[in-house]
């Protein structure tokens, strides 16, 4: 079987929410250099304008944004509107859905507020279902019989164990993710959409700049790889599973984390 086909996705039309920074600058990136088209989608126009410009200067696929902020439904409502109707390019199909944006918030238990659980579980739970219905018709159009359109949902290890931050509206709403993926991969697997989680452990990103500086060598020797995730590990998951090699893959949650949810705490 050749290799080159069985992970091919030249010519897909990929959408990357959160797609222009962290982990799904990684992904899109790893879509584009493999002859894709990606939109990327956040809320700050100006910084999706410089990640487009750059992962177009790779001269491989074709990349596009569409700015928008998850946490008003009307800007979802939006984005598929624009998804459906734009000129550039004109397409009726979406053949990977990559729900990957998302928030997090860390405090203290006792001070713990209210207005975390509302914009992380919103975001990171509510607005991937939101998102994900709305594009469902495109992805049907997308789908065949050996080829069925693909959501990749970017989970966490935080949703498979208990971290020792204080995340707690962070930690469920991954774990909420991770089950709502498997609901979605049950009922839009028999309209020829699968859905699967990459639930990712620690990778060199904005959001974990912090940690890593403040923790780098106990997190990487919590791993047993002893090492951080790379932009070829989550490349590599994702192209496994927006190509024809995964398309048999459906209600997955694949840890990307070195093995740290499975290692020994004692």
């Amino acid at each position: 079987m050749d290799i080159q086909q069985l992970f091919d996705v030249k010519g897909k039309v990929v959408l990357v929410t959160g797609g222009a920074k962290g982990i799904g600058r990684m992904i899109s990136e790893a879509f584009i250099t493999n002859d894709a088209t990606v939109y990327i989608s956040s809320r700050d126009a100006n910084t999706c304008a410089k990640a487009v410009k750059e992962l177009n200067s790779l001269q491989k696929g074709t990349a596009y944004y569409i700015a928008a902020d998850f946490s008003h439904e009307e800007d979802c409502k939006r984005l598929a509107e624009e998804l459906s109707t734009r000129e550039r390019p004109a397409f009726s199909e979406l053949h990977i859905l990559v729900n990957n944006s998302g928030a997090t918030w860390g405090a203290p238990y006792d001070e713990y507020p209210s207005a975390a659980w509302t914009k992380v579980l919103t975001l990171n739970v509510h607005r991937v279902f939101t998102i994900t219905q709305l594009l469902t018709p495109l992805l049907e159009r997308a789908t065949t019989a050996t080829d069925p359109a693909r959501i990749i949902n970017i989970g966490s290890i935080n949703g498979l164990t208990v971290p020792a931050r204080e995340t707690f509206a962070y930690s469920a709403s991954k774990a909420g993710l991770h089950h709502l993926s498997r609901a979605l991969a049950n009922h839009l697997g028999r309209r020829g959409i699968t859905s699967n989680t990459v639930a990712c452990g620690p990778f060199r990103t904005k959001m974990m700049a912090a940690t890593i500086e403040k923790s780098e060598t106990e997190i990487t020797q919590s791993v047993p790889l002893k090492r951080m995730g790379t932009p070829q590990d989550i490349a590599g998951a994702c192209l496994f599973l927006g190509s024809r090699g995964g398309s048999f893959i459906n209600g997955a949650t694949i840890s990307l984390d070195g093995g740290s949810s499975i290692a020994a705490r004692m």
